[in-house]
């Protein structure tokens, strides 16, 4: 089969299409061959190898595992001998993160419990979209607890992947979502539900005195001390993507900050 290998860490410029052997399910996994893959900035980290830290886990001097992709879609084509809920034909789509990656090439194996059901309604591209992105973002809610209606959520990034899901997935549950995106996604925003949108290029979202009772960093660059002036007293700020150093300081100093004032921080 064809797939997109890449045997050292870098850009785009080490990645190679061969011909690789085809994958072979073991008892509890699916064969899938792919008809939609999308990419993630989980998959442009493990290229680069950055940070460093991945490395421990994805290999120190190479990547241990060369086919990158953890978003696909695709029909089952074979079954390991303990699956039950999938049949030959049926199309699936699934976040393949927790069991190895693989998605760029033409069949990947994966764990049945990766895997669901595609929804009829969605096409095979839509599908991959969804997995990471949208549990990302799912989860990352959910760690602010219930959100009711008529609550204030800022989204920070909110058209990138995680963004998107993040700013409908807060309106379906009732709350007033400002939307900070750049000024080529403002109508975008516009159009998936943001009841405000702020340019981050015409305004500083965190100067207007305006106070918020969730913000969702799905990208951002911003200090944590910008964001905790931005959030009510009792509020909640969550960081889920970002740079690099936005990841790290909200790992680091998010615990210390929630223990000294108004705000939880994680």
């Amino acid at each position: 089969m064809q797939a997109m290998v890449y045997r050292r860490y870098g850009g785009p410029e080490v990645l190679r299409l061969e011909t690789v052997a085809e994958p072979t399910p073991g008892p509890n996994d699916v064969l899938v061959q792919v008809h939609a893959a999308s990419l993630n900035a989980a998959d442009v980290y493990l290229l680069k190898g950055e940070p460093a830290m991945l490395r421990l886990s994805a290999g120190l001097r190479e990547p241990k595992r060369p086919i990158l992709g953890v978003d696909i879609a695709g029909k089952v084509v074979a079954l390991g001998s303990h699956v039950t809920q999938f049949q030959p034909g049926d199309a699936v789509y699934g976040d393949l993160s927790g069991c190895g990656c693989g998605g760029f090439a033409e069949y990947v194996c994966a764990r049945a419990d990766a895997l669901a059901l595609k929804p009829d309604g969605l096409t095979f591209a839509q599908a991959a979209s969804v997995p990471l992105a949208a549990v990302t973002a799912l989860q990352g809610l959910r760690l602010a607890g219930p959100i009711t209606a008529g609550q204030q959520v800022l989204i920070h990034g909110a058209s990138g992947g995680v963004g998107t899901f993040a700013l409908q997935l807060a309106k379906s549950f009732g709350a007033t979502v400002t939307a900070v995106c750049s000024t080529r996604n403002v109508e975008l925003a516009r159009a998936l539900g943001a009841d405000y949108v702020i340019d981050y290029t015409q305004a500083d979202f965190t100067a207007g005195g305006q106070r918020y009772d969730l913000i969702f960093v799905a990208n951002g660059n911003r200090a944590l001390a910008d964001y905790r002036r931005a959030v009510r007293r009792g509020g909640c700020c969550i960081v889920v993507g970002g740079d690099i150093g936005t990841i790290m300081r909200a790992t680091l100093l998010g615990p210390l900050l929630s223990l000294g004032g108004n705000t939880d921080a994680s």
